[in-house]
C-alpha cells in the first residue's frame, strides 16, 4: 500500500482495500494500523530515517523506502511489536523485492532506528508551528493554519488527536444497536464496529457524529422543499425531511447516492447530476438549502491518512456554491453552510464574503459546539468533541 500511495499517487483507502482483500478481520486491523500510520507519520519517519540512517530517503529504491517506513513506524509508535520482528520483517520485504544488495543496508538502518528513534522523536521541539509540524507529521501550512486559528496549545492537541484512529459512529434508523448513544446528537451512536447485517438492511448508516449534526442543523420539515447542493455520498441528504433535491456533479457518485437513498428508505429524494454552480432551470424556490462544500478536509485527517499530503483550501469554489444556493432559495429561506475542515479561510471568511445574513439561533440550539471565536457559528473539534471537525453556519437568503 505504501508503494502505491507514494510511488503511484493512489488513494490510501482504495489501495488498502485492494491489498487487504484476503486478510481475516484481526490481520486486516493490524495491517490497516501499520499502513495508515506509516502514511500519516511519513514526514516524521523520514526525518528519523535520514538522521539515524544517514541517507536521503528520496535516493532510496522505492521498496527499501517503504520497508524502512513500515519498520520505523512499528519501532516508534506500535506497542507490542517486538523489536526483532519489526526489524526482521522489514528486512525480508527488501529481500522479497529482489534487492539483495540493499539487505545489509536496510538491516543496519533499522537497527540504528531500533536503538535511537524513541529518544530522537521525544527530543523534537514543538515550540513553533513548523517544529510541531515535523514532530507530529503535518505539512507546514496545516500546522500554521491551526496555530493561527486555535493557538499553540489547541493546535498541538488537534495534531495529536488527528494522528489517532477515528471513532466508529453510525446513525441508527431502525431497531436497536450495541454501543453508546450520543447525549447531544439524536440518533448518533458510537460503536466498536460496523454491524454489516444492520448496514445491509438499512437500519444503520456509518456517519460521524459531526456529520449527523450538520443534517440535523438544516432543520428540514415534512412540508418543505430542500436543496442539497453537494449531496454524495448521501449521509446528510437522507436525513432531510420533506421533498429533497440532491445534487452532485459526479455521475458515479450520484448513482451511489441513489442506491443509498433506496437502502435507507429516502423515497422523497430526487438525485440530479449537475454542477451546483450551474443548476438546470426550474430548480428554485426552495425553503432550505444545504451547502456541504468541498474543502481541504482538515477535520477528517484521521479518517483519510493521505489527505494531509493532498489537501488544499477551496475558498473560491465554496463562495461560488454558497451564492448559487442563495439564488435558488426563496426570500427568507435558510441556508446551512458546512465544511469538514478547521480553517478560517474556508469557513467564517467564506461566510463573511458571501454577505448573507447570519442566523445566530443555530448556536443557541447547539451551545456545546459553539465556535471558539465566532459564537454565532458552530465548530466541532476532534480533540474537544471526539468527532470529526466540522464548521457550520446558518444563513438567510
Amino acid at each position: 500500500m505504501l508503494l502505491r500511495v507514494f510511488e503511484d499517487d493512489a488513494y490510501a483507502d482504495h489501495a488498502f482495500r485492494t491489498a487487504a482483500g484476503g486478510l481475516d478481520e484481526r490481520d486486516r486491523a493490524l495491517a490497516q494500523r501499520l499502513a495508515y500510520g506509516a502514511v500519516q507519520r511519513v514526514r516524521t519517519l523520514d526525518h528519523a530515517i535520514e538522521t539515524l540512517g544517514r541517507r536521503k530517503v528520496h535516493r532510496l529504491d522505492p521498496p527499501v523506502r517503504a520497508a524502512l517506513r513500515l519498520g520505523a513506524y512499528q519501532l516508534a509508535f506500535v506497542d507490542g511489536v517486538p523489536r526483532y520482528a519489526a526489524v526482521n520483517e522489514s528486512v525480508e520485504l527488501v529481500r522479497a523485492a529482489r534487492l539483495s544488495r540493499a539487505v545489509a543496508f536496510t538491516n543496519a538502518v533499522l537497527r540504528r532506528l531500533a536503538d535511537g528513534i524513541g529518544d530522537l522523536l521525544d527530543a523534537l521541539p514543538e515550540a513553533s508551528a513548523r517544529e510541531a509540524a515535523l514532530k507530529h507529521s503535518y505539512p507546514d501550512w496545516v500546522a500554521e493554519t491551526w496555530w493561527r486559528d486555535l493557538g499553540a496549545s489547541d493546535a498541538i492537541q488537534l495534531m495529536c488527536a488527528q494522528n489517532e484512529p477515528a471513532e466508529v459512529a453510525v446513525r441508527l434508523l431502525e431497531g436497536e444497536i450495541a454501543g453508546s448513544l450520543d447525549p447531544d446528537i439524536p440518533g448518533a451512536w458510537v460503536v466498536d464496529r460496523i454491524d454489516e447485517s444492520a448496514l445491509g438492511e438499512g437500519r444503520i448508516w456509518p456517519q460521524s457524529r459531526a456529520s449527523q449534526l450538520v443534517g440535523l442543523a438544516v432543520g428540514a420539515q415534512d412540508d418543505e422543499r430542500t436543496l442539497d447542493l453537494c449531496a454524495a455520498p448521501g449521509g446528510k441528504a437522507t436525513m432531510l425531511a420533506g421533498d429533497v433535491v440532491a445534487v452532485d456533479v459526479n455521475e458515479a457518485r450520484a448513482q451511489e447516492l441513489e442506491v443509498t437513498a433506496r437502502r435507507l428508505g429516502a423515497s422523497d429524494l430526487q438525485v440530479v447530476v449537475a454542477d451546483g454552480r450551474d443548476l438546470p432551470p426550474g430548480l428554485d424556490g426552495f425553503d432550505r438549502a444545504l451547502v456541504d462544500a468541498p474543502c481541504s478536509g482538515l477535520g477528517v485527517l484521521n479518517r483519510r491518512p493521505d489527505l494531509r499530503w493532498r489537501a488544499e483550501p477551496l475558498p473560491d469554489l465554496q463562495l461560488e456554491l454558497l451564492h448559487a444556493a442563495a439564488e435558488r432559495v426563496r426570500p427568507g429561506g435558510t441556508i446551512v453552510y458546512s465544511v469538514c475542515t478547521i480553517n478560517a479561510d474556508e469557513s467564517e471568511v467564506v461566510v463573511d464574503a458571501s454577505e448573507l445574513d447570519i442566523d445566530p439561533t443555530l448556536a443557541d440550539e447547539w451551545p456545546q459546539f459553539r465556535h471558539p471565536r465566532r459564537p454565532e457559528f458552530l465548530q466541532t473539534l476532534p480533540h474537544v468533541h471526539g468527532t470529526a471537525g466540522f464548521f457550520l453556519a446558518r444563513l438567510r437568503a
